[in-house]
């Protein structure tokens, strides 16, 4: 069973060799209604921390040839005019509560429940060090986190105190609800818990994977029962992981909260096993992702597109200072279907054909070099 809250799988990783060579971050995506168009509008806000140990007294640029050290606040908006916006602050600056996490610094606060923040970049064209655009948002938020995707035995204590994996992942809230206010480049967005189709996740590590795949969803309409499914939601990730530094092949997680019935597709589980392909590809004007995954009782088939248009190329520099992924595709506007099969008589039969909207959704690989 994957809906396991942890508050300790959520909580600050950055200990022991992660101190002056790891990362951890909270991600947290959303939809919001402009309050004069009522028209739609996605967006992300993350607490990212690198290297804390290296310099915590002053702020450190991969891009400008350091060592990076410091708190990172992201946050931005998916659409046509799509930005990400970055400010950064010394980690002398932050308080920071491990579990369960709590992060002050200046404007910014985060914990299970609450968002705060207020960010403007006004010269970023004078400072590529801060891979950020133009622009202003703030935020006052109040997160519900309903359901959620515990990856079990790869981010267990054991392996967690033996840094075992190059990158983690936890979703506290693959399905959460979000309520209140964000103001983005002068425009008011109301965020309403019933139409918010949030989620909240964290990542934490040594390094990035490549590829590097991320798909989730909570608005799901099924076209056999006719009807929104209210208790479901979707989360896909994974790319090629590394335990003690020896690499798998490419791999997936994949967890489907079916109205109340999980799914599970989870190569760490060795007593389940299961199987996972797929093949992403950016085109022209889009990005699509195609994934199968299988057990035996059950197959997923998930299409998912993203008009690249409405996306933009997420920037993060590693422990290093290196900045391997530069087409790193994100967004939050995918649309697809999924198809659910179980077994029954030895013969997959479909159970339900999903259409899916408001997909948060990533794809990109190192650069070549």
């Amino acid at each position: 069973m994957f809906n396991k809250s942890n508050y300790k799988k959520n909580g600050y990783m950055l200990n022991g060799r992660f101190k002056k060579r790891g990362y951890d971050w909270w991600w947290h995506s959303f939809t919001g209604i402009d309050m004069e168009t009522n028209e739609e509008k996605a967006f992300f806000i993350e607490f990212f921390i690198i290297n804390p140990s290296v310099s915590p007294n002053e702020v450190k640029y991969g891009r400008l040839g350091d060592i990076p050290s410091y708190l990172m606040i992201k946050c931005g908006a998916w659409g046509e005019n799509h930005a990400q916006l970055h400010k950064f602050i010394p980690l002398k600056d932050v308080k920071i509560n491990k579990a369960p996490i709590k992060i002050e610094a200046e404007d910014f606060y985060l914990d299970e429940f609450t968002l705060r923040g207020n960010i403007e970049v006004i010269d970023s064209q004078n400072h590529p060090e801060y891979m950020s655009d133009n622009g202003s948002m703030s935020f006052d938020l109040k997160i519900k986190k309903l359901i959620a995707f515990n990856v079990g035995y790869g981010t267990s204590g054991l392996f967690r105190f033996l840094k075992a994996f190059e990158m983690y992942w936890h979703a506290e809230g693959m399905k959460s609800e979000y309520e209140g206010l964000v103001t983005f480049n002068g425009r008011k967005y109301i965020i309403k818990p019933e139409k918010s189709y949030g989620y909240a996740d964290k990542n934490w590590g040594s390094n990035f994977t490549s590829p590097w795949i991320w798909l989730s969803s909570n608005c799901l309409y099924s076209k056999i029962k006719n009807k929104k499914l209210e208790n479901s939601v979707f989360d896909i990730g994974g790319g090629r992981p590394k335990a003690f530094g020896i690499p798998f092949k490419s791999k997936l997680l994949g967890a489907f909260y079916y109205e109340g019935k999980e799914y599970e597709y989870n190569f760490s589980k060795f007593y389940h096993p299961s199987k996972t392909f797929f093949d992403c590809r950016i085109l022209d004007d889009i990005v699509v992702w195609d994934i199968k995954q299988r057990d035996s009782k059950s197959l997923m088939e998930t299409h998912i597109e993203c008009k690249k248009k409405e996306m933009l190329l997420v920037n993060y520099e590693d422990p290093k200072g290196l900045k391997l992924h530069n087409n790193l595709y994100n967004g939050g506007n995918g649309y697809g279907y999924i198809k659910m099969y179980e077994k029954k008589n030895g013969k997959f039969e479909l159970i339900d054909d999903i259409e899916v909207s408001h997909v948060g959704c990533e794809y990109g690989e190192f650069d070549k070099k």
